[in-house]
């Protein structure tokens, strides 16, 4: 048992004093109790070690160490250095046991967390939670091995029960150890301490009652604090029937058994000589004395507070008894007399007490006079003994030998030295204990602080899933109200109202407002980072539930992609240095380029591939000042088309809109062969967004249309476009052909939906963070990219567009199908590993076979215009 004498520091006004208390560690609260002495039975307070920290320092002084808790700071100083560091060693050790045995991971909670999230996802959730707890326990073990301090030996002098049978360290006087905040405590461990046995004590093990005479002290703050953790202590130690548990029993009964009383004749008989024996006695006669002295000072308060309460109780009764109004009206006359006497006398002593303080301060002020002349004197006297002592010094010089003088200056110099050096090193030992204990505080503290860390990353993941789950089971409630919806006409009048009203309330509802009133780990905000919407604004009534369901979708991947994805994939951006051509740097890219690092990624793959000349942008941009640009018109109408759904394009006012008209004009001059064609507007827009910069954005989309898309791609007569479409409808009959032979059964030309998806490279047909992640590496492969996430598109919803048997249905749904998509690892899985194996010879080697094609029949066409032509002029008008 942790237990033992302890000096503690007490506050009284604005006087600091050392009061000795006996300390005792309750191991079930993890609590420090404190008595006066180790017979007492009730404690005088207690120091929640739980959330406690310690503290040693040299400069305190030896022995001497803190207790700091959330609410308050408690000094303690023992009797030695090794008995300090004995009991900061077992606090550490007794708080890091009660906190790792509170601290554990519920077992129920696993059971009900994971109980609404069905297959997979309660797999999942055990092995990861088992795999954590394998983790924490491995590190754990690793970490106790780790010796910061090493054991400290048990002084039994001064801690355990053997330090009960000592005495008390004695204060200067009687009074000075006693508690005057707890003077009802006090009261009851005397009068256990003087009868020594339990005829006296009732049913409640007390001979009075605690909270019947509890008063309040002049802090009520700390009194309050003290009392309630005293008077839970000595709650838990008594039962019902007045028998104390065992914890206490045995505390007590060391206690009774060591003290001074029965127990020494046994502590005599240990004693080795006589001498040993009268010290012991005169020790206990001492101890004997002084209590019996604080306790007479305690009785005559006590005597003085009976005889004014039996007063008041006189006369009280004398009032009660008296029979007629008479009686009592005299009786109050002769207490009203009373009170107007007791005035008149407090008046007289207050202007009593003013006089004396004016005599006071008069001869304080004299007193101060006279010290004043005093110090005068004293520094006169002074100054004359240095004169007489350098007179002395010189004639000693004078008539010494200046060879023995030297050698006492040396031998001084180097005694004083030999002083510093010794008190140096005991510094340096007392520092490197500081030093060690203060490591091993530090450890465990981040031991505690990283085994909650674990936890609450756990709990935070487990929330993550489970609303990643409500959120699905939110969005197939929706489904089914948009599949209500589309039935209404055919249900009754009642039901189709029903509908109505569930969809209506659907719509009504917003995520922003329910992330606002609830704790939301990954909300869904109105605009993304590059400011793209995140939820399209559809005008039509009936495809506003339809955005309700992508919010929902997304908010959905979000928060199960964020630790499981996400989080190891910017950790793995973030240990990138200096950028170079890899097939690691490639799988990155694929996985998609982090907000934070897609510029400078972007930056560099750009100037890869294209030389900036010096001060050419802006000589083009000079050069478009000077001349009209042919396709100037039709850039200032395509202006206001560009990227509606982004905030930085909505509006003409916004400051994008001049940059992308510059970016524009330049590129219509420095490639004259193409000027500008429709769409390489939204190519310009999404670079300005990314790299901010224009000329930046300007490099970025000449790298675009003159090194990664094949030549005449954006030419007049869009032919490499053309060319595409056609390789494209060939690998969708070898990688889907279910899908290929059901578009060809009802006549559904796919051209009509990709080629403005090859053209501008998905820009306005996928989400903002799908598309991006497109781009990057598109930017780092080439057009081989969109082909794959082409394929991977349909692919992604091959089934649902098998389902639907009507061409106009069908064309419907390719209109937006792509906006519905909003798992990108799921799409990105698909375009780069189901569709494998995607080699760039097969796509060149369709390319020139269909261009060869293409060509042959527009001259064909051309022929049978010409022929045409000629008959008409033949056959005149």
């Amino acid at each position: 048992k942790l237990c033992g004498y302890l000096n503690k520091l007490g506050v009284r006004g604005p006087i600091k004093t050392w009061k000795s208390r006996w300390f005792f560690y309750d191991e079930n609260n993890c609590h420090l109790l404190y008595y006066r002495t180790a017979q007492d039975i009730n404690p005088l307070g207690s120091i929640d070690l739980s959330s406690a920290s310690f503290d040693c320092k040299v400069d305190n002084g030896e022995g001497v160490f803190e207790i700091r808790t959330p609410s308050r700071v408690f000094t303690l100083k023992a009797i030695s250095k090794q008995a300090m560091m004995y009991w900061l060693q077992q606090l550490q050790m007794r708080r890091w046991e009660f906190c790792n045995t509170q601290s554990r991971f519920p077992v129920g909670s696993s059971q009900l967390v994971n109980e609404p999230l069905a297959g997979r996802t309660s797999r999942y959730g055990i092995v990861l939670l088992t795999c954590f707890c394998v983790l924490v326990c491995f590190y754990i073990d690793v970490v106790d091995n780790e010796d910061f301090l090493p054991p400290v030996k048990t002084p039994t002098e001064a801690v355990g029960l053997k330090a009960a049978s000592l005495p008390a360290p004695q204060t200067s006087t009687a009074l000075q150890n006693i508690s005057l905040k707890h003077p009802w405590t006090e009261i009851q461990n005397t009068v256990y301490n003087i009868c020594g046995s339990k005829q006296l004590w009732g049913k409640n093990g007390n001979v009075f009652s605690f909270s019947e005479f509890q008063e309040h002290s002049e802090n009520p703050h700390e009194e309050q604090e003290a009392e309630v953790e005293a008077g839970c202590a000595v709650k838990e130690g008594i039962l019902e029937d007045g028998r104390m548990e065992p914890r206490l029993n045995w505390v007590r009964k060391a206690r009774w058994m060591n003290s001074g009383f029965p127990g020494l004749p046994e502590e005599l008989s240990r004693e080795r000589n006589p001498m040993d024996k009268v010290s012991v006695l005169q020790q206990q006669i001492l101890t004997l004395t002084e209590e019996v002295k604080s306790q007479k000072e305690l009785v005559k308060l006590l005597h003085k507070a009976l005889e004014a309460a039996q007063q008041e109780k006189r006369v009280s009764s004398m009032y009660l008894t008296a029979t007629e109004d008479k009686d009592r009206l005299e009786l109050v006359r002769h207490k009203v007399r009373q009170i107007s006497d007791l005035t008149s006398r407090l008046e007289a002593l207050e202007q009593e007490k003013k006089e004396l303080e004016q005599i006071l301060a008069l001869r304080d002020s004299h007193i101060q006079e006279l010290k004043e002349h005093v110090q005068l004197l004293m520094e006169k006297n002074h100054a004359k003994q240095e004169v007489i002592m350098a007179l002395t010094e010189q004639m000693a010089r004078e008539l010494s030998d200046p060879l023995q003088e030297a050698n006492t200056i040396t031998a001084e110099t180097l005694y004083k030295q030999q002083e510093e050096i010794e008190h140096l090193k005991d510094d340096i030992e007392a520092y490197k204990t500081q030093n060690q204990f203060l490591n091993s505080e530090i450890h465990q503290v981040t031991r505690l602080w990283t085994s909650v860390a674990e936890n609450e990353k756990a709990l935070l993941m487990k929330c993550a899933c489970l609303q990643a789950r409500n959120c699905q089971m939110e969005s197939k409630y929706l489904t089914v109200l948009r599949k209500l919806q589309e039935a209404v006409p055919g249900l009754p009048s009642s039901h189709a109202e029903f509908v109505r009203n569930l969809i209506q309330e659907a719509l009504q509802w917003d995520v922003k407002e329910e992330a606002e009133e609830g704790f939301n780990l990954n909300p869904v905000s109105e605009y993304d980072e590059y400011g793209f919407m995140t939820v399209p604004d559809y005008e039509v009534e009936d495809w506003k539930l339809l955005a309700k369901i992508q919010a929902l979708e997304i908010k959905s991947n979000n928060l199960r992609s964020q630790e499981v994805v996400e989080k190891p994939l910017r950790d793995r951006w973030n240990i990138v240095g200096e950028l170079s051509p890899s097939a690691e740097l490639k799988s990155l890219i694929r996985s998609g380029i982090p907000a934070e690092h897609r510029q400078r990624v972007w930056r560099w793959i750009v100037s890869q591939h294209c030389s900036h000349l010096p001060d050419h942008y802006q000589r083009l941009l000079r050069q478009s000042k000077s001349t009209e640009h042919p396709a100037c018109r039709q850039i200032e109408l395509d202006l206001p088309r560009t990227l509606t759904n982004n905030k930085h394009f909505s509006s003409p006012t916004s400051q994008l809109i001049p940059k992308l008209r510059r970016v524009l004009l330049a590129f219509s001059w420095h490639n004259p062969a193409i000027g500008y064609c429709q769409g390489l507007n939204r190519l310009a827009a999404v670079a300005l967004l990314v790299l901010e910069d224009e000329e930046s954005a300007f490099w970025c989309l000449v790298h675009i249309v003159e090194n990664l898309m094949p030549a005449d791609y954006y030419s007049d007569t869009l032919i490499t476009s053309q060319v595409d479409q056609r390789v494209f409808k060939d690998f969708l009959s070898e990688k889907l052909p279910r899908l290929m032979a059901h578009f060809e059964q009802y006549r559904i030309d796919v051209s009509l939906i990709t080629f403005n998806w090859f053209l501008v490279a998905f820009v306005d047909s996928l989400i903002s963070d799908i598309l991006l992640r497109v781009w990057d590496a598109f930017l780092y492969e080439g057009t081989k990219v969109i082909f794959r996430y082409a394929l991977a598109i349909f692919k992604y919803n091959e089934e649902e567009i098998l389902r639907i048997h009507d061409s106009v249905e069908i064309y419907q749904y390719l209109r937006f199908f792509t906006r519905m998509i909003t798992d990108g690892r799921k799409l990105m899985n698909i375009a780069f590993n189901d569709l494998n194996p995607f080699p760039m010879k097969l796509l060149r080697n369709r390319r020139s076979m269909h261009r060869e094609e293409l060509e042959a029949e527009l001259c064909e066409l051309e022929q049978i215009k010409a022929a045409y032509v000629k008959e008409r002029a033949e056959q005149g008008p």
